[in-house]
């Protein structure tokens, strides 16, 4: 990342001497991504196809981790990593290149590490992943305890992030909240196909729950996702939906207070990661204290900032890209004035002077060194 402006701490001012040490935790699986970009169709069988360019990043619960990160939040994260060089790289990418702590991670010997491969076109990726369960170091692991990566005592935070799992109860989560952490939580598919609210456990834990359109509408047996917010309003205090082009959709339950907040239009090349990077500013503007509406549309352009690069991690912009895509926007002419004032808080928090529109991005390769 770039140092060409002031690094910015989102939660300036409200730091205290006896906050905890970091501002988010995390953990899950860090997987190698291997990108293939430049391809102009889906990969036909029977044939070879080439595509214009190649990368390579940490990937997983990497994309969230670093997208916190390059966000100002002092990250946390435990993850297994294997003793190959894909597992090393990964470890010296997150920890070296973005500042993440893995103080809470450990590496397995003999084990490799998880990899996917992501094929992106026509604004799309299909992917194909391999990896093998890791089993858990000693001091992680409750006793009779299946593998997992998951730490039972995380460190104290002022929020955590989890991946809610149908019918699986993760410990660490009631312990973050026991400890005072704001609990974010998202969700996938649901294999069993039940979509029964009552299997995630954990969401009782939760401060938010941020599920797409879809998972929220098939969780609360739903036709609408708006419908959908406010039937999960009932169960967590802040309920918000994504809603893929159309933007988002918030209710936070304790005040009653809604907010929606219309997607950006841009030229998406490679979603991977845009959900993560969602969520993560979001959980920057919920622990600044914005206002609903604020962080809802931070959270959006941070995610479509993402998509117009290649690749899962080192697509997650920082201040540098939101700083000059501001500069940039108040210059396009016939820009629609209630647009931009929906921005009109990044003015205070950003610097006068930004480079130029548009940024080069990190190229996510593992092949050369310095």
């Amino acid at each position: 990342m770039s140092t060409d402006i002031p690094a910015i701490d989102p939660l300036d001012g409200l730091r205290a001497p006896q906050d905890p040490g970091f501002d988010v935790f995390l953990t899950g699986t860090v997987f190698l991504d291997i990108i293939f970009t430049g391809l102009d169709s889906a990969p036909v069988r029977g044939t070879e196809s080439w595509a214009r360019g190649m990368g390579s990043s940490p990937g997983g619960v990497a994309n969230m981790a670093t997208a916190l990160a390059r966000l100002g939040l002092h990250t946390s994260l435990a993850a297994a990593f294997g003793d190959d060089h894909y597992g090393e790289y990964c470890w010296d990418a997150l920890e070296q290149g973005e500042g993440i702590d893995l103080s809470m991670s450990h590496t397995v010997r003999g084990w490799h590490s998880p990899v996917t491969v992501s094929m992106a076109y026509e604004g799309e990726r299909t992917m194909v992943s391999h990896g093998h369960e890791a089993p858990p170091p000693p001091a992680f692991a409750p006793p009779g305890a299946p593998a997992a990566t998951s730490p039972r005592c995380p460190p104290r935070t002022r929020a955590a992030i989890a991946s809610l799992v149908p019918g699986r109860s993760e410990p660490w989560v009631a312990a973050a909240a026991r400890q005072g952490a704001a609990v974010f939580a998202d969700v996938g598919w649901d294999e069993t196909g039940r979509w029964d609210l009552d299997g995630l456990t954990d969401l009782a834990h939760c401060q938010a729950f941020l599920p797409n359109a879809e998972e929220a509408m098939r969780y609360t047996r739903t036709d609408c996702p708006r419908a959908a917010a406010h039937a999960l309003a009932e169960r967590v205090p802040l309920a918000v939906v994504t809603l893929g082009a159309e933007g988002a959709y918030a209710v936070d339950a304790a005040t009653g207070t809604t907010a929606e907040v219309p997607a950006i239009e841009v030229e998406a090349l490679d979603p991977t990661g845009a959900g993560d990077v969602f969520v993560a500013g979001f959980v920057t503007g919920t622990l600044a204290n914005w206002p609903l509406a604020d962080r809802l549309a931070f959270a959006g352009l941070t995610a479509a900032l993402s998509v117009q690069e290649f690749g899962g991690s080192l697509s997650a912009p920082g201040w540098e890209e939101i700083a000059a895509w501001w500069q940039r926007i108040r210059t396009v002419a016939d820009q629609d004035p209630a647009a931009l004032q929906r921005y009109a808080f990044l003015q205070d928090l950003l610097p006068a002077a930004a480079r130029p529109w548009p940024l080069r991005r990190a190229v996510p390769t593992i092949g050369f060194r310095p």
